[in-house]
Parts: C-alpha cells; structure tokens; sequence
C-alpha cells in the first residue's frame, strides 16, 4: 500500500521529469485546498489532491475542487498510486505539447 508521501514524492519528481514544478500548496483559512499546485511549462497549472491508496476526498475537498474547477482549473482528485501518477503525467506531457 502506498503512503500519500510516497505518492507525492513520486508527483514531484516526475513533474521535474517534464519540466514542470510541483509546489506544496497550502491555503491558510482555506481548508481543505488540494495538495500540490503544478506549475507547466507553457504557463499551464493544474491542482493535486493526493491521497494513500484507497483514500477519498472527504466533502470539504470536494467543495474546494468543484470551486477550482468553476474557475477554469483543472483538478486531479485522489491520486493514490504511481500508476495513477503516470497516467496523470501523461495527461499533463499532451498539454506540453498542444500549448
């Protein structure tokens, strides 16, 4: 099973990998703001809520997603594992490349 640090340290390093950073977001009097805030090149940026495998979201999360996704972000929820890390790094090199 995979800790939600070990799966934010595989996040981290693999935006390095595409040239992208991937900031620990922390929202004071915001709670429940995703995990990480991913910056691309190309001047894209996305959200992260990560989580150890199996975990969820709870409510608040979810509100603050749906806030972000109202204001035109793209938000991955509950990325729990490496494969779910990878098939999100894949997303985000198809963004690279068509900006």
């Amino acid at each position: 099973m995979e800790s939600e640090k070990t799966t934010e340290k595989y996040l981290r390093d693999e935006v390095r990998k595409i040239g992208g950073r991937a900031y620990k977001f922390v929202s004071p009097g915001n709670t429940g703001a995703p995990d990480r805030l991913v910056c691309l090149p190309g001047g894209k940026a996305v959200f992260v809520e990560l989580k150890s495998e199996g975990k969820h979201s709870t409510p608040m999360q979810g509100r603050q997603q749906n806030i972000l996704r109202a204001l035109g972000f793209t938000v991955y929820a509950d990325v729990d594992t490496k494969a779910k890390v990878n098939a999100l790094i894949g997303e985000l090199k198809n963004e690279i490349q068509t900006a």
